[in-house]
């Protein structure tokens, strides 16, 4: 539901904080714990969930997550099994938005509409296709609109004002601002027009501007909502943790440090 986003975000300006939203990988590291896993982050008060589903060429995406991707797919877990964990996810946690972010094959492989319907069922709120250039968006924007989930695209430094403002009226739910080009990863590198795309996209949109790439700690996090980041998105730390540690208590203790500072109402108590 797309209302889901807008509940959400007007919650969180009422508070005077900002949004956090975590990804993951569906059925990473196990089926069983991938679940343990999300509740984790529900419970650490992530504002979202952005999760992927493994793909086999993941283009945008660092060594962390492209690691996690083989795992999960040499382990047999299918699309099938993703939906039933995002079925468990959704009793877990009525309220929270939860997005998906795939590759248009994945789509493709299931028929577009069978794909968003399977999605609505599964109670996923968004869908983000990283390799479906917005000039292509009226192949899913329909069955989108049909099965109340919103499409989310990306923008980045090399966006023009004439292609942002196309966006600005296919998207709903947030914007997916990414901070450099290139793909994921924990390595703090920003391109030097960011602030200025912040700006832009504001003047051209009323979506909640979200940034996601190279943004791991606490610090970076304050530093994109200085720039005017309505939210931020952290992935490939979420892995990283996980992978060292194998305990989802030290996946909820990291998520609620980021909820802190994204949030400087409480973080200046």
């Amino acid at each position: 539901m797309i209302q889901r986003y807008a509940q959400t975000f007007q919650r969180l300006e009422e508070e005077g904080a900002k949004a956090f939203i975590p990804f993951t990988l569906l059925g990473w590291p196990t089926a069983n714990d991938s679940f343990e896993l999300l509740k984790s982050l529900i419970d650490g008060g992530a504002s979202c969930l952005e999760l992927g589903l493994a793909f086999s060429d993941p283009v945008a995406d660092g060594p962390i997550i492209q690691a996690a991707a083989f795992e999960t797919i040499e382990s047999g877990f299918t699309l099938t099994d993703a939906f039933e964990l995002l079925k468990k996810v959704r009793n877990y946690k009525q309220t929270i938005p939860i997005g998906l972010l795939v590759y248009y094959n994945t789509v493709l492989s299931q028929g577009v509409e069978q794909f968003y319907a399977k999605a609505a069922d599964a109670g996923v709120d968004s869908v983000l296709i990283a390799d479906l250039p917005s000039d292509c968006a009226q192949e899913v924007t329909e069955f989108a609109a049909k099965y109340d989930i919103a499409p989310v695209f990306i923008i980045s430094t090399l966006t023009n004002d004439e292609r942002l403002a196309n966006i600005a009226k296919l998207a709903k739910g947030y914007l997916y601002v990414v901070s450099r080009l290139g793909i994921t990863g924990t390595h703090e590198q920003y391109d030097g027009d960011l602030e200025s795309l912040l700006k832009r996209a504001k003047n051209l949109s009323p979506l909640p501007l979200c940034v996601g790439f190279g943004i791991s700690t606490p610090e970076q996090a304050k530093r994109m909502i200085s720039m005017g980041a309505d939210g931020v998105i952290t992935g490939s730390r979420v892995i990283q943790i996980m992978r060292e540690t194998g305990a989802p208590n030290s996946v909820e203790a990291y998520t609620r440090t980021m909820v802190e500072a994204v949030n400087p109402v409480k973080s200046h108590r």
